[in-house]
């Protein structure tokens, strides 16, 4: 997985509407269960070749709602990513 929502998580929306890849969904479609958005790994590219930064972050009014998760072979990561568990956007 590319990027990862926390459980601070309000589920505002503001994530899913800047995806350009329909990467996230919202809690009523979490496959784990939890009552928060998710992303999708295998469709996430961390807006690699759409955004300098992933959208979802940016839109995210939660501070730290957003963090890396670790980025597995075959996946579009970026090159100038932070640590898994550090937020994107500080």
């Amino acid at each position: 997985m590319a990027v990862k929502i926390t459980d601070i998580c309000i589920n505002c929306g503001a994530c899913i509407d800047e995806c350009p890849v329909e990467a996230i969904v919202d809690d009523s479609e979490n496959p784990t269960g939890e009552e928060i958005y998710y992303v999708y790994p295998d469709k996430c590219v961390e807006c690699v070749g759409y955004y300098d930064t992933p959208a979802c972050a940016e839109a995210c009014p939660t501070e730290g709602c957003i963090v890396w998760d670790e980025c597995k072979p075959g996946q579009t990561c970026r090159e100038d990513r932070g640590e898994p568990g550090t937020p994107v956007i500080e």
